[in-house]
């Protein structure tokens, strides 16, 4: 049988209430189109499917058993349609987003914080690797949005780009190497002094190394570390110099100075990437939105 899907809506609605008017009202549809509809249901099943009377309408023995049928379904159909609503109006969902362990605590935290306040129903999972892998994340389709540090060599062509923060990489030393509090220091001659840095698969080690390379300059970092705040810590404690973003640190730090350059480093940006290839929840859409000022 090939029967239109409506004339079981209006079967639906005429056993639920009884009544051929209050299922006209329920429709937007006039009295006469329901008693329509039933007639050519019945005519397409080759059954009679109500008893009519002028007082009342009462279902068959084969009405009752299409009914038991049809009233699951329809009730899929309405808990489909209020989870939209719910999730349209954000008393439900999810986003699922990939940013690195830095960027998490120095820059989503207060963003994270005040969209659950906004929508608590809303489910949150961040996944945390390095921004390089972030966007493997991303082309995968395994998180709606990344938040990751720029320039990063592994965005393509298919991934839209919002830029939300800049900030600046700064060298940071403790008082052990108080003798450069006073003056400015070339790049090459941090040689002299052991290095602290990120591992080689962190975009701000690549762009580190990229940038002295195109200077001619090359250093050998004394350690490798695959977390800022040890790097702030260690520096803190005399280990070295450590090269960070300036957004890590929170105001004058106790026991840090900032090295002052000869040289002038690029700013960098923080950018909100999502892939143009797959859509994504409207709650993400509304997490970018904040991160956005919109």
């Amino acid at each position: 049988m090939n029967i239109n899907h409506e004339l079981y809506k209006v079967f639906y609605y005429v056993a639920e209430y009884l009544s051929f008017s209050q299922a006209a009202n329920k429709l937007f549809i006039s009295q006469s189109a329901v008693s329509q509809s039933i007639k050519s249901l019945e005519e397409e099943l080759n059954t009679t499917l109500f008893i009519r009377s002028t007082k009342q309408v009462a279902l068959t023995k084969e009405g009752e058993v299409l009914f038991k049928h049809i009233e699951p379904a329809f009730n899929l159909i309405k808990n489909g349609e209020r989870s939209i609503q719910e999730i349209n109006s954000f008393k439900r969902g999810e986003i699922h987003l990939g940013a690195n362990d830095t960027i998490c605590k120095y820059f989503l935290l207060p963003y994270l914080k005040k969209f659950h306040q906004l929508y608590p129903q809303i489910h949150i999972q961040i996944t945390n690797r390095t921004s390089s892998k972030c966007v493997q994340l991303l082309k995968q389709g395994k998180v709606d949005l990344i938040i990751s540090n720029l320039p990063n060599k592994e965005v393509t062509d298919f991934m839209e780009v919002e830029q939300v923060y800049t900030f600046n990489d700064i060298l940071i030393s403790g008082d052990k190497y108080k003798q450069l509090k006073e003056k400015k220091v070339s790049l090459d001659n941090l040689s002299d002094y052991p290095l602290l840095m990120l591992e080689k698969k962190t975009t701000t080690r690549k762009f580190f190394e990229e940038f002295i390379s195109q200077l001619g300059i090359n250093l050998q970092p004394e350690v490798e570390l695959g977390s800022v705040d040890l790097l702030i810590e260690m520096a803190r404690i005399g280990l070295g110099i450590s090269f960070v973003p300036n957004y890590c640190l929170q105001g004058t730090e106790a026991g840090l100075f900032k090295v002052n350059l000869a040289e002038e480093l690029p700013q960098r940006n923080l950018a909100i990437i999502t892939n143009k290839k797959i859509p994504f929840s409207l709650a993400s859409k509304k997490f970018m939105g904040l991160l956005l000022g919109k």
